[in-house]
């Protein structure tokens, strides 16, 4: 265990540098009290103490693209066209493979209020990339495709509608989202990134539906309004930041991944961050695939 630096919460405080090539997945479990994330290419997850800062690598394994809290403590972790599950043991156990010979690896996920989880993929190319779910059996659908990189992704408190982050096209759409069955329908553009070297990468919600998008390229995490219009900016130190998501015993603290810099980056690039904020986040939904 490592101990996190303490300095003051009301601009974003480094919780831990594993200099992450690309730090993703930023997931609150409020069973210990720990923040989750790790690091695409070299497959590392990582947790911190809330209130502690104490920090670890608790795995290693082939490149991953995000993970899921499964509701028997287990993760769900989606790989490079494989979903595989980590037991409590650190055990790993492959559950459904060759997925989509067109995918490079899955990216962002998210479970549902039902326990599928809906998961993006980098394509091999601008179109071959998407969004798939994954049924509670284990069953996997192609929802649509046409993008190359599918990225953030989160649901309204009501469980009505449905976010989607397409950063080959810098946009934010919501649907609508019926829980019975999973379906989307009713595709609309909410956000259209227009500023230089800006591009939405994860996204998360708070208890208001507010969206919080983070900003590949643009050292913030932006709050959006409810006409995808930028609300506030909340700054970062580093360029590339990567996704965000609500955490703490009241879910009032906004944890920020980042990635490793362009040329000429700072020593700060892939550190994880947290952000004490004004609003409140909700908890996360837990997968329940294939338990």
């Amino acid at each position: 265990m490592t101990r996190g630096s303490t300095t003051d919460m009301s601009a974003a405080q480094p919780v831990a540098n594993y200099h992450c090539v690309v730090g993703e997945n930023p997931l609150f479990n409020p069973d210990d009290g720990r923040i989750y994330w790790l690091d695409i290419e070299t497959g590392r997850l990582f947790r911190a103490d809330h209130v502690t800062l104490e920090h670890e690598c608790f795995y290693q394994g082939p490149v991953t693209g995000g993970f899921t809290l499964q509701a028997d403590g287990s993760l769900l972790l989606f790989e490079a066209d494989r979903i595989a599950r980590l037991d409590p043991n650190g055990e790993r156990r492959v559950l459904v493979e060759g997925i989509d010979a067109d995918m490079r690896r899955f990216n962002d996920v998210t479970a549902d209020p039902e326990g599928r989880v809906f998961a993006g993929t980098v394509g091999k190319s601008d179109v071959s990339g998407g969004l798939y779910r994954i049924e509670r059996d284990g069953r996997v659908s192609s929802l649509f495709k046409q993008t190359g990189i599918a990225n953030g992704m989160g649901f309204t408190r009501d469980a009505r509608h449905f976010y989607w982050t397409c950063s080959t096209t810098r946009r934010i759409f919501r649907f609508d989202y019926e829980r019975d069955s999973g379906t989307l329908s009713n595709r609309v553009l909410f956000h259209q990134a227009t500023e230089p070297n800006d591009t939405p990468d994860g996204l998360t919600l708070d208890a208001e539906d507010r969206v919080y998008s983070a900003r590949w390229g643009g050292s913030c995490v932006l709050r959006l309004d409810a006409h995808g219009q930028i609300a506030e900016r909340l700054p970062l130190p580093v360029e590339r930041v990567s996704s965000v998501a609500f955490g703490g015993p009241a879910f009032d603290t906004l944890y920020v991944t980042t990635a490793a810099g362009a040329p000429g980056g700072t020593g700060d690039d892939g550190t994880l961050y947290r952000i004490r904020t004004d609003a409140r986040g909700l908890a996360g939904h837990r997968s329940r695939v294939l338990i």
